[in-house]
């Protein structure tokens, strides 16, 4: 069955609203028959979506399970040139991350692999990344940008001021722990993974990987101080919802850095919702812990600290890891 096809299927019975579109419609407008109609109609049903068929009248959409994510309910409105565009979709894999820079070659670029569930997910460091069916959105952004290598981490921050942005434009107040996780009430809601494939100095690409806690509601052992899902939070919102916000804020913030180097919009957002600036933070590398005070986030996307001998250092990231006097911030 086209995915095109059923794309334009979930866009005209989204467009329809409360009205019904018949099977006959749908076909002339697609140019397939009546059966090809009917099987893209139970895929839909199979996969999430309710809809009410009734005979003589045709289709419409009822509602659809904010659980499932179907590729074509995300593309239907999304509306970026190229990011989140072309997606791969699965329920398990064990990293969308390993997958992503396996197949870059003949991913698109912008490409988006989906899993429901991840068997070795990642995270900073090394350390696994819990992702389990239902529970959460667990992707990876490919991405090919003309660029030197030393301009590619700044596309975490990137990434994390899209996140945040996306977060906020869906009513959710969250905050940025410089850099790669988004926190919400003093916990970890999403990870950011940035991954690299170059040949010398020239990126062949780059892989965002983004996990995101949804539906989770129990956490193992230490986690549970640390981590939350915006479910816990008390936020019910559709994960195509989050990942379309993700894909248009992404898009929007990418391009101007790619083409022009612009990072004012980046850094702002980074600086004005960050949980670390302006607190006394620990900073640990290796077995080393150190307390310093957090006194900004700079134009390179760099944390500039003050230790307590008054000394003023600038902390690269993946340099060391970031932690607050109580707990995780």
């Amino acid at each position: 069955m086209s995915k095109d096809n059923r794309k334009r299927i979930i866009e005209m019975l989204s467009n329809s609203g409360e009205e019904f579109i018949s099977g006959e419609s749908i076909s002339k407008e697609l140019g397939i028959s009546r059966a090809a109609v009917w099987k893209h109609i139970n895929y839909l049903k199979e996969n999430g979506y309710e809809i009410e068929a009734i005979n003589k009248k045709g289709y419409r959409i009822v509602d659809v399970n904010s659980d499932v994510i179907i590729p074509e309910q995300i593309t239907a409105n999304l509306d970026t040139k190229f990011v989140g565009q072309n997606i791969r979709y699965f329920h398990e894999l064990d990293s969308t991350n390993n997958y992503a820079k396996e197949k870059f070659e003949e991913l698109e670029d912008g490409s988006l692999v989906i899993s429901e569930s991840q068997t070795a997910g990642k995270g900073r460091l090394g350390k696994n990344w819990q992702s389990n069916p239902g529970e959460g959105i667990w992707m990876s952004t490919v991405l090919k940008p003309d660029i030197p290598v030393y301009k590619a981490p700044f596309l975490t921050l990137v990434a994390g001021a899209a996140i945040l942005n996306a977060f906020r434009n869906l009513g959710v107040d969250a905050k940025i722990k410089w850099p790669n996780d988004i926190v919400l009430n003093g916990k970890k809601i999403c990870g950011i993974l940035t991954e690299m494939v170059a040949e010398v100095e020239k990126v062949g690409c780059v892989v965002i990987g983004m996990g995101i806690n949804v539906n989770t509601m129990l956490f193992p052992g230490e986690l549970s101080e640390k981590a939350t899902s915006l479910k816990k939070e008390g936020f019910e919102v559709k994960k195509s919802d989050i990942i379309r916000e993700i894909m248009h804020e992404f898009e929007k913030l990418y391009i101007p850095y790619i083409e022009y180097g612009s990072r004012d919009e980046i850094i702002g957002v980074c600086r004005k919702h960050s949980v670390l600036i302006g607190k006394d933070v620990y900073i640990i590398k290796k077995e080393h812990r150190e307390k310093v005070y957090c006194m900004d986030i700079n134009d390179d996307g760099n944390l500039i600290v003050k230790h307590v001998d008054g000394e003023i250092e600038e902390i690269i990231s993946g340099e060391v890891s970031v932690r607050g006097q109580n707990g995780y911030i």
